[in-house]
């Protein structure tokens, strides 16, 4: 990072060792990192600290991410990713509505979570200088959350780096006559319809 100040990322998962696992990792990148094993402590962690970001497991004993992540958009207005196994048409949906900067899933190593984690702390530090000034230059530096999604879509299914896959999501928009917002939600879509089941 560029920034004096490091960025400080909540990581939550009830797994110990991709807790241990991810924590190191992000640590090793130069973030401060607080971590919880449980959505309650998560809550706890986040009021305290009030982290720049939060990678949050989904499925997990009691609380669980999405319970977590209503409460960082409520109460804390911090933006949050998730990390999970799980990628059917029901967590999707319910990732999209939470409003989550990125969904990436697992299995997944440090360096594919790395771009993805600058990327949406690049995206919420744009906000944020938007919110203070009139320019909108800044805009450009704004992908929507539908975008950053999409990118890390592109980047577990075909192993991209994250500048590979937007540049990926941007010729498939220019091919298709579309903004880069719409091919994001359309391949959104689309991953979708591709994790329903075979008789739906």
């Amino acid at each position: 990072m560029t920034a004096n100040r490091k960025a400080t990322i909540l990581v939550v998962d009830d797994d110990r060792l991709v807790l241990a696992t991810l924590a190191h990792g992000l640590t090793q990148a130069g973030y401060d990192v607080i971590d919880a094993d449980n959505g309650d402590d998560a809550i706890l962690l986040a009021r305290e600290h009030r982290p720049d970001l939060a990678l949050l497991d989904i499925r997990m004993q009691g609380k669980s991410g999405f319970d977590v992540a209503a409460y960082l958009r409520e109460y804390c207005q911090l933006p949050f990713m998730f990390l999970s196994a799980f990628s059917d048409e029901q967590t999707a949906a319910q990732v999209k509505a939470l409003g989550a900067v990125a969904y990436l899933v697992k299995p997944l190593d440090i360096g594919q979570i790395l771009p993805v984690v600058d990327a949406a702390l690049a995206a919420d530090a744009a906000r944020a200088a938007e919110s203070i000034g009139p320019a909108r230059a800044s805009d450009a530096a704004m992908p929507a959350p539908e975008v950053l999604m999409a990118v890390g879509v592109l980047m577990h299914r075909y192993s991209l780096a994250r500048v590979q896959a937007f540049e990926r999501l941007h010729r498939l928009a220019q091919a298709e006559h579309r903004s880069i917002d719409a091919q994001a939600k359309l391949l959104l879509d689309a991953v979708e319809v591709l994790a329903l089941p075979a008789d739906a």
